[in-house]
């Protein structure tokens, strides 16, 4: 949720080549299904879980002034790391990286100085972020991945990592490394007033920030929550009880699944998430084949499309 706001791209989401994982891909499946928009309101409520973030968002104050924009620009981001050709994910993660050299201050907890490109954080904001999609798309979508695509899945995660400043090697590849993260990580996250703030408001965003985000989060709620172990939901304030879970499921599944028509996808994203997302989501849907189509690496994209090469 720390990210900061973009220009929308120039270009159209798919021109050079396929990006890093191609249409036959797991990431394209999950990150383009209805059920992201819940994962999504998921891991940005999760983000508040670590300390550093927290700060970065009470400071910047973005999801207070502009929730809205905010979570357009935030999912059009992953959106483009997830199925955009390399060249405008190599654009967009370099933008981000250049403003997150910027947003530093201090965490008041411990009394340290926090960085928005710190790789732990970064890290936290890639795993619980590929791990929610999933997770709701097991949930509320077609259900589980194949394990062959699941393997898959996470190896793509590992690539995505890549347009962050993650470290390579700390970053989970399998189901059960993602287990051992959240195990390793779970004594340094903690809770505050100021991260209560953050988690409520992106659950039940206020009536004053627009009708539609502020129904659309309650709607997405109890599936995000439901989502959460109960230590998360209890440290985070905001646990409901289980027969809520149960009787979320169907209406949700069902609701997910009525969303065929891509028209009404589309509708959806940009209700609810705002008109970069669902401009960006069009373009994957109408995008023809590249001028390459293949996929390359993100350091193959960085050589051709980098920074330094522009500049160069």
């Amino acid at each position: 949720m720390t990210r900061p706001q973009f220009d929308a791209p120039a270009r159209t989401i798919r021109e050079v080549d396929y990006g890093f994982f191609g249409p036959d891909s797991p990431t394209w499946k999950v990150w383009t299904a209805p059920t992201a928009v819940i994962g999504f309101q998921r891991a940005v409520v999760l983000e508040h879980f670590d300390p550093d973030l927290t700060a970065a968002v009470a400071d910047v104050q973005g999801i207070y002034k502009d929730p809205k924009g905010r979570l357009d620009h935030t999912f059009a981001y992953f959106l483009i790391a997830a199925v955009a050709d390399s060249r405008m994910a190599i654009e967009a993660s370099e933008h981000l990286m250049q403003v997150h050299a910027q947003a530093t201050g201090i965490e008041p907890i411990s009394g340290k100085r926090y960085s928005a490109n710190n790789p732990a954080s970064q890290l936290w904001i890639h795993v619980t972020g590929w791990h929610s999609v999933l997770k709701c798309y097991e949930r509320y979508g077609p259900g589980p991945l194949s394990p062959a695509e699941e393997r898959r899945y996470w190896a793509e995660c590992v690539i995505a990592a890549e347009l962050q400043t993650c470290k390579p090697a700390d970053v989970p590849s399998s189901r059960a490394e993602v287990r051992e993260y959240f195990a390793a990580v779970r004594p340094k996250l903690c809770t505050s007033e100021r991260a209560h703030r953050g988690m409520h408001y992106l659950l039940h965003t206020p009536r004053d920030r627009g009708v539609k985000l502020w129904a659309g989060s309650r709607l997405v709620a109890p599936a995000a929550i439901a989502t959460l172990p109960r230590w998360m939901r209890v440290t985070g304030g905001f646990d409901h009880p289980s027969l809520v879970d149960t009787a979320y499921r169907l209406p949700v599944r069902l609701a997910v699944e009525s969303l065929t028509n891509e028209t009404a996808k589309t509708a959806v994203l940009g209700n609810f998430l705002g008109p970069m997302t669902a401009r960006l989501y069009a373009e994957h849907i109408a995008a023809g084949t590249p001028e390459n189509p293949i996929t390359v690496t993100p350091g193959e994209a960085r050589a051709r499309y980098g920074r330094a090469t522009r500049t160069g």
